[in-house]
């Protein structure tokens, strides 16, 4: 890591991490930082280790060996998962769901003042949400819930957010909103991590790129202009 770099532009760095599932070693000696107002594509195939590294990440997973230095205050650390994880059964309207975003800092049993309410509508307005804020989940379109789940993170304020596949099932203008929704976040400061598999997202989206295979992980920067990344970079 750079000497001229503040604690504060490197919120997480890992440092010879290796995780394993079980008795499966699964990453080794991964090494790299992750730069707040950056976004960061986790890439690889099925299996290689993409779930396990956020899991490390989020201090779900004990390392076998090595460490995460994270420095976000859990209450600003947000993983939006996939759709499937959501209990669609649950009777939670959009408005509920996206206000619970204030749980981290504000607690789940006190009741929300007129400032949560007024950023809460700001947010649905953002994502095109008003006119569903009283919709059970069940009922919305996988695009509208992918927006609302988005919602609950920009009522966090999350300074590290772990995103897995924002982009699978949801609608081209959801795209659109989710991506603009996702750089201006960055642009505010936040560090970004998503795991993508489509290239057109991924040029789009990715300042860096870290790729998972065999084990270990490989640093590069998208091309902005061709079907493959930059040559890797030394990120430790």
């Amino acid at each position: 890591m750079s000497q001229s770099k503040a604690v504060s532009d490197i919120p997480l760095r890992l440092e010879s991490l290796s995780l394993a599932q079980g008795n499966r070693m699964v990453l080794e000696n991964i090494d790299g930082h992750f730069e707040a107002g950056t976004i960061t594509a986790l890439v690889g195939a099925n299996g290689a280790g993409k779930s396990t590294l956020v899991q490390g990440i989020m201090g779900e997973l004990r390392p076998v060996s090595g460490r995460v230095h994270c420095h976000v205050p859990n209450a600003r650390r947000a993983w939006l998962p996939q759709q499937l994880a959501l209990d669609l059964t649950f009777p939670m309207s959009v408005e509920e769901l996206v206000m619970s975003g204030c749980w981290p800092t504000h607690g789940s049993f006190k009741r929300y003042g007129a400032a949560e309410y007024r950023r809460g509508q700001a947010v649905m307005q953002r994502l095109g949400l008003q006119a569903f804020e009283h919709r059970p989940l069940g009922e919305l379109s996988g695009g509208q819930r992918q927006r609302a789940l988005l919602g609950r993170t920009l009522m966090q304020q999350a300074r590290l957010l772990l995103l897995d596949e924002p982009f699978a099932n949801v609608d081209a203008a959801t795209v659109e909103v989710l991506i603009d929704v996702l750089r201006t976040m960055a642009a505010e400061g936040a560090a970004i991590i998503i795991v993508l598999h489509d290239h057109d997202q991924m040029t789009r989206l990715a300042d860096r790129i870290l790729r998972l295979e065999g084990g270990h992980g490989t640093w590069s920067t998208p091309s902005r202009d061709g079907d493959t990344s930059s040559p890797a970079e030394t990120l430790a």
